[in-house]
């Protein structure tokens, strides 16, 4: 006869994907940064034991500025790569590399361009009037072209943004492009303010971001680890965003020990006020959800800012839905938000 010990382990067994009980597969995930609030739910699954729960054995390998994690994909030295937005999945099509994007974690990219308040910059078709806007090289080929075809912003006032607050704190008609969850942070820290913040997603940029990437033969030969992989990752952002957090935070700090605590909550609540994971279909659908259409939509405005001809890449191509859409998270969402 069981005890009644006994009889709960098994029982708890029997929720547990079948893939648990066996010997665990071993997955390296990389992201595109030092680890931040914006890999949060990812840490969470592997600090709470979801993704052990899912027969996942995870290694977490951080990016950061002298680390490109992105050729490391297709060349199978990892198996998932956290990717920033759909441009890194076209031009993955455009250069026939094998990936494609399984799930999209942030329904909005956090990209945005901040102001200095009391400058007139409160409504987002002023801003094609500043006097100088600081952005980085890499933006400025492809979200900035956006902006000058579709909202009337002009080479002219580009200055080069090498990611020092100084020169946009000294002067306040400039703008600046921005991390939406991370520098409205420093910039209160630094310059003792809250500056206006416009997200591009709110203004037609529509990409998804923080989309996890894996090669097309993965998801054609191992859809059983994709699956699980997503379903994990999914329950630890519903965790992460809803429930205690400590333990993903500690492990963030270990990896990078320049964020702190304060930090990351502050993170956390502007990803939650700005509806960057859980908005949109992804209230219904569960987060990670996403659209082909919506894809496509995006590239054809990427195509009208001429970033890319119209008949190079196939948008459906670019992902799978066959692992999202399917409401994982959503019952534990509901237990964490009625405590």
């Amino acid at each position: 006869m069981k005890s009644a010990g006994a009889s709960l382990l098994y029982a708890w067994a029997a929720l547990l994907p079948a893939a648990a009980c066996a010997q665990p597969d071993a997955v390296v995930f990389a992201t595109n940064w030092k680890a931040q609030a914006a890999h949060g739910g990812f840490y969470q699954a592997l600090a709470d034991g979801t993704y052990a729960r899912y027969g996942l054995n995870v290694t977490i390998r951080q990016g950061g500025p002298q680390v490109n994690n992105r050729p490391l994909l297709p060349a199978g030295r990892i198996d998932f790569l956290m990717t920033g937005n759909l441009l890194h999945a076209f031009d993955n099509q455009k250069n026939g590399v094998p990936t494609v994007e399984v799930a999209a974690i942030f329904q909005k990219d956090p990209q945005a361009l901040i102001a200095h308040p009391g400058q007139g910059y409160e409504r987002f078709e002023l801003l094609k009037d500043a006097p100088v806007v600081f952005v980085a090289k890499d933006a400025q080929f492809t979200w900035w072209q956006w902006l000058t075809v579709t909202q009337g912003f002009r080479d002219e006032q580009l200055r080069p943004y090498n990611f020092n607050l100084g020169p946009f704190l000294a002067n306040p008609r400039a703008l600046q492009q921005g991390y939406s969850i991370a520098e409205p942070i420093y910039v209160r820290r630094q310059g003792g303010f809250d500056p206006v913040v416009h997200l591009l997603a709110d203004h037609g940029f529509d990409t998804y971001s923080t989309l996890i990437e894996a090669r097309a033969e993965t998801v054609r030969n191992r859809p059983d680890l994709v699956q699980r992989f997503v379903d994990a990752s999914i329950l630890g952002w519903n965790s992460y965003l809803y429930g205690d957090r400590r333990a993903a935070h500690a492990a963030m700090l270990r990896d990078n020990p320049e964020i702190g605590e304060q930090e990351l909550e502050a993170s956390v609540a502007l990803m939650r006020s700005q509806g960057i994971v859980d908005s949109s279909e992804a209230l219904t659908l569960g987060i990670g959800t996403m659209n082909i259409e919506r894809i496509r939509h995006f590239f054809r405005s990427m195509v009208a800012a001429g970033l890319y001809s119209g008949g190079e890449i196939d948008p459906a191509r670019v992902a799978t839905v066959q692992f999202v859409n399917k409401g994982v998270g959503l019952d534990l969402k509901r237990r964490l938000t009625r405590r």
